[in-house]
């Protein structure tokens, strides 16, 4: 199982990291599923790419050039959401300020992937579409994983055992 981790990046304060690092050693360790996890892939592919630049400031200083390299991201993060199996949405105030966190639970809703997102927001605050692509909504991250658990681990189980 692949998991998909969306949620801020651009106007996240730690540019997401933080979160997607416990989610995925927690997915890990308790249920062995793999995640995409595009801050990561991100860093991966500038370094390789585009040794030495600084993407965010070529938004400012180079628009054509932040253009193409955006574009590959966007390209390659919306192809893994194809791939994955299920997406974990942290929804917050980087979510709601930023655009790519919408397209990416978008396109999984209209690929049938579940979206389980994690907010803290009052319900009344959450967008509409968000909550139309939601599966489940969770208003903590012990919430999320309790639900994972139920919902994976017997399978976890069962293919560990060999059956």
């Amino acid at each position: 199982m692949i998991a998909y981790l969306s949620g801020g990046m651009e106007y996240a304060s730690d540019g997401g990291k933080g979160w997607r690092e416990e989610i995925q050693k927690w997915l890990k360790e308790n249920l062995s599923h793999d995640v995409f996890n595009p801050v990561v892939e991100t860093e991966r592919f500038l370094s390789e790419k585009y040794p030495g630049i600084d993407f965010r400031e070529l938004k400012r200083t180079s628009p054509e050039k932040f253009k193409e390299i955006i574009s590959q991201i966007v390209g390659r993060d919306l192809e893994a959401v194809s791939f994955c199996d299920y997406v974990i949405c942290l929804w917050d105030e980087g979510a709601e300020k930023g655009a790519g966190t919408q397209g990416e639970i978008t396109l999984a809703k209209f690929l049938n992937k579940p979206v389980f997102i994690v907010t803290k927001f009052n319900f009344s605050r959450i967008p509409s579409w968000i909550i139309g692509c939601a599966d489940e909504i969770f208003e903590n991250f012990e919430s999320l994983k309790n639900f994972l658990l139920k919902k994976f681990k017997f399978a976890y189980a069962s293919n560990a055992s060999g059956n």
